[in-house]
């Protein structure tokens, strides 16, 4: 009985091809492709190899001009870190491929601890209290020290103690349990934190709409209100505007006219209430305040558009330090915070 030579292209399966492929390249090329793949994949294809039998060069042919039909219609490959990360971890060492991940990754969170840099020292905080103080070690003691130390600050005190006693007797924190802290951060803190930054679209909407100017702004809401009377008063609920920043609190206000520009907010309270006037000028020294006053009163009759644009500079300005957490926007009771 003569060997049976394989001839119908269209009866040839997936597996089938690789293994034709993989076979056709030789044993360099095909080791190389071979140590991309997972045991499981390995396990399969090899299989199917020994099962294949007498495969005539018509199929060989057919199968490489397909191959070649295919990759070039691809119209374009989607490479990510985390594509990328996988296919170097099948290649190189876990430990190599961390370091070079962390290279092209770039300095905006190059790693989970780079990445705790940019959390609000009082949402770790919230994280941290209820973790053991060991965990908490290692943690402070992998992020930036200025960090580590606001965190530190703002822990109850006898937990903080336990903190640092343990800080003090770390020297080499085991590479098991450093991971081991870094997963659980990952896939618990960090997840977490992603959600609850998932922004409501009123949100959003309240946002853009607070970068109007007052006219558009004006005549947008009235427009909503009449199609969705729920969404628009949502909306303006959430909208900071200029006069809200009479909720923040004095220090806040010293550290927004510290970064403010001087001739903008000169033009912004040419056009706020009494009371928004009276709470910059009590911030300021005495002397301060009647410059201001003087260049106010010199600025004589100005447009409407450019008042707008200048106060909408100083409410940006505050978004800006509370993003950075160098101000609270908002009342002082925790219910009626609004943080950006």
């Amino acid at each position: 009985m003569g060997l049976r030579i394989r001839e119908d292209y269209r009866s040839i399966t997936g597996p089938e091809k690789s293994a034709i492929l993989l076979m056709s390249l030789g044993e360099d090329q095909a080791g190389k492709l071979f140590a991309l793949l997972d045991d499981e994949e390995i396990k399969e294809i090899s299989q199917v190899m020994a099962g294949l039998g007498t495969v005539s060069s018509n199929i060989v042919e057919r199968l490489f001009v397909e191959f070649a039909e295919q990759l070039s219609s691809t119209g374009s490959l989607v490479g990510s870190m985390d594509s990328t990360q996988r296919l170097l971890t099948k290649i190189l060492g876990e430990d190599r491929v961390n370091d070079v991940m962390e290279e092209i990754r770039g300095p905006a969170g190059r790693t989970m601890w780079d990445k705790l840099a940019n959390v609000n020292e009082q949402v770790l905080t919230n994280y941290l209290k209820n973790e053991y103080p060991q965990t908490v070690a290692v943690i402070l003691g992998k992020i930036a020290q200025s960090h580590a130390a606001k965190v530190l600050a703002i822990l109850p005190e006898n937990f903080a103690m336990e903190v640092v006693m343990r800080m003090l007797r770390i020297e080499a924190v085991n590479k098991e349990i450093e991971k081991d802290v870094e997963r659980v951060l990952r896939t618990e803190f960090m997840s977490n934190l992603a959600r609850t930054n998932r922004r409501d679209s009123h949100e959003t909407m309240a946002q853009i709409f607070s970068n109007l100017d007052r006219a558009t702004e004006t005549r947008f809401l009235s427009a909503l209100e009449e199609r969705n009377k729920d969404a628009s008063e949502r909306i303006r609920a959430l909208m900071f505007t200029f006069e809200d920043l009479k909720n923040v609190d004095p220090a806040g206000i010293q550290t927004l006219m510290r970064v403010a520009d001087k001739d903008k907010m000169t033009l912004a309270l040419k056009g706020a209430s009494e009371e928004l006037k009276d709470l910059f000028f009590s911030n300021m020294s005495e002397r301060a305040a009647k410059l201001l006053r003087e260049d106010m009163e010199a600025a004589g009759a100005v447009r409407l558009k450019d008042v707008e644009e200048a106060q909408q500079a100083l409410v940006q300005s505050a978004k800006d330090l509370a993003d950075r957490g160098e101000i609270i926007i908002g009342g002082g009771s925790g219910d009626d915070q609004l943080i950006f």
